[in-house]
């Protein structure tokens, strides 16, 4: 769901409670289907802002770069044939499902990425390989290559649930 805080438009496709005590309190509320404002540099929200807009797990995923516990996310064990992988913080689509497979790892995997839309970056240690959003810089997980797994491109994006938002086409 989008909304407006204090100026910028931000996205929570999992606000539940939230969206409602944030309806109390002021909060103007829009339809899912709104882009977000044109004017806002999602790449300049102070964390106090990214804290207003997402879930406290989209939050220590997203912008603290945290992890779930293997086996635990949303989209974990969900395998679609169709639609898109969206970052839950921004709307930015991510992955198209039919690029998600079984790693057995205990978090989603996908094996290519909607082109420009994931960006990587070496870990400051140098032992992996960050993926982030490409819009809004919000950590997604790690990626791996060749790994050998029977997949079309030999990478395996390892993505954090709380950072999806799944879509139907």
């Amino acid at each position: 769901m989008a909304f407006v805080v204090g100026g910028f438009t931000g996205l929570n496709g999992r606000s539940g409670a939230r969206a409602v005590s944030r309806r109390a309190a002021g909060v103007v509320m829009m339809a899912s289907s709104e882009k977000l404002a044109a004017d806002v540099d999602l790449k300049k929200m102070s964390l106090k802002d990214w804290e207003r807009v997402l879930t406290p797990e989209q939050f220590r995923v997203l912008r603290m770069k945290g992890t779930e516990y293997p086996g635990t996310g949303e989209y974990n064990k969900f395998f679609p044939t169709a639609g898109t992988f969206a970052c839950a913080g921004c709307g930015n689509p991510l992955f198209d499902a039919e690029t998600k497979f079984n790693s057995g790892s205990g978090w989603p995997a996908f094996y290519d990425v909607i082109e420009d839309n994931v960006k990587e970056v070496p870990d400051i240690d140098g032992s992996r390989i960050e993926i982030l959003c490409n819009n809004c810089d919000g950590h997604l997980g790690h990626v791996f290559k060749n790994e050998g797994f029977p997949t079309p491109k030999p990478n395996r994006h390892c993505v954090n649930s709380a950072c999806l938002e799944y879509r139907e086409n």
